[in-house]
């Protein structure tokens, strides 16, 4: 049986940190396949690596000095290596980098040497083999994974080697190219070499015991969510729960693999397990999250919903602008298309030129300033009355809603609000459905 186990930026941040993985990794025999971050914050004002190799490859683009920032970056390997008396030649791979610093150094590969030489002391350390990144995980020229590839390349190093760490966040395009992940990658990593070796489970450990039932920043110590199904976890992480990257889900969801969510600080935490199904059925809603800077479009006519292809002709005009949709709230004589307020702010003239040129004889209404609110729980389905005890809850603290939409799967139930009831609202969701 294979375990695969990733560990975030937090949890090789210093020498302790690299003692405490150390100990779960040993806890575990089958816990075989380890892929690491770079080393991340130490304390609140401190800087991750990952920030640093940013900051550096700036200073090489615009030919600003950067032996500062090198020296940090060196700094923080050395305290590793030598805190932890490892014969790794950190001096050796560091030369070698700095030889290679100029103004057209490649951003991906200089970031990606975060998570490289972070693998490389702590493969010595744990004595597990290290597998570079660019040699197991990689990209076609689009962008896209290229899974086949992958999942030879590593079976054929578990195979070899047994026991392999992986450094995070890269991989490499057919050219032999690094090239970057985005910024909490090393998630997918850790979820494609499981979804390769046909893991039993993948383990990402992070700072935190699991995935919480709302934003402990708005909610007051609110409480872990001890099952959730994969398609909870993407609803949660669409609307702004940030435990995991929000793509890591696809590669071990098609293989039916569960991700257990952990704490390198609190080892003994259960944590939090994702799963195809779960048999949890102790809370009605599993989580709540939301996002701020929503902007309706409402369009007015009489009789429009007797229209065919009156929304779509509305969307078209939408993608014209490259602009993703949110929601799309419809009534007898108008309908919204609800959008981030970003993607419309430098259109929106243009927009609402198009949509009464588009439909003729409508008049668009724009309602911005909104919050969208995400009320997720596989469990609802099963409790009659939830959208109502929300539209009276929020009735009940003077809160007005300004949208409501369900799906037909009754997984999610969306809630906008105005930006200043934001917080209000979760809080006043949380406490009815949990306290």
């Amino acid at each position: 049986m294979v375990v695969v186990v990733k560990f975030g930026g937090s949890s090789m941040a210093n020498a302790g940190q690299f003692e405490k993985v150390k100990k779960i990794v040993n806890a575990n025999e089958d816990r075989k396949i380890v892929v690491v971050s770079a080393a991340g914050k130490r304390n609140s004002e401190d800087t991750k690596l990952t920030d640093l190799l940013f900051l550096l490859h700036a200073h090489l683009k615009y030919q600003v000095s950067y032996s500062n920032v090198m020296n940090m970056i060196e700094n923080r390997f050395f305290d590793i290596k030598k805190e932890l008396n490892l014969k790794f030649d950190l001096e050796g791979e560091l030369n070698d980098l700095k030889s290679k610093l100029n103004k057209n150094t490649n951003q991906d590969f200089l970031v990606s040497r975060g998570e490289y030489i972070t693998a490389k002391l702590m493969s010595e350390y744990l004595g597990y083999t290290f597998v570079d990144a660019k040699d197991l995980i990689f990209f076609n020229y689009d962008g896209s994974f290229n899974f086949a590839k992958i999942k030879e390349a590593t079976k054929e190093a578990y195979q070899k080697y047994g026991k392999i760490i992986v450094p995070g966040f890269y991989g490499s395009l057919p050219d032999g190219n690094i090239k970057l992940l985005s910024r909490g990658g090393s998630d997918i990593t850790g979820s494609l070499l499981a979804a390769a070796v046909d893991a039993a489970k993948y383990e990402n450990w992070t700072d935190v015991s699991g995935v919480l039932m709302a934003d402990p920043r708005i909610v007051k110590n609110p409480k872990g969510i001890n099952q959730i199904t994969y398609s909870e976890l993407r609803e949660l992480s669409y609307m702004g729960a940030s435990v995991l990257h929000q793509e890591t889900v696809f590669p071990v969801q098609q293989a039916n693999i569960p991700i257990n969510i952990l704490n390198t600080n609190k080892a003994d935490d259960p944590g939090t397990i994702i799963m195809e199904n779960c048999t949890d059925k102790t809370q009605i809603i599993t989580g709540i999250a939301g996002k701020k800077d929503f902007t309706s479009f409402t369009i007015h006519r009489d009789h429009i919903s007797d229209q065919v292809g009156i929304v779509r002709d509305a969307l078209d005009v939408f993608a014209k602008y490259n602009i993703s949709i949110e929601h799309v709230p419809t009534g007898i004589d108008n309908f919204s298309v609800v959008v981030a307020t970003a993607d419309v702010e430098k259109c929106m003239y243009d927009l609402i030129h198009d949509l009464n040129e588009r439909i003729k004889g409508s008049t668009v209404e724009i309602d911005d300033g909104i919050a969208l609110i995400a009320v997720v729980g596989r469990n609802m389905a099963s409790k009659p009355g939830i959208s109502g005890q929300i539209f009276g809850v929020l009735g009940e603290n003077g809160i007005n809603i300004k949208m409501i939409a369900q799906g037909a799967r009754e997984l999610t139930i969306i809630v906008g609000v105005l930006n200043s009831d934001f917080e209000k609202t979760i809080n006043t969701i949380y406490n009815h459905f949990v306290k």
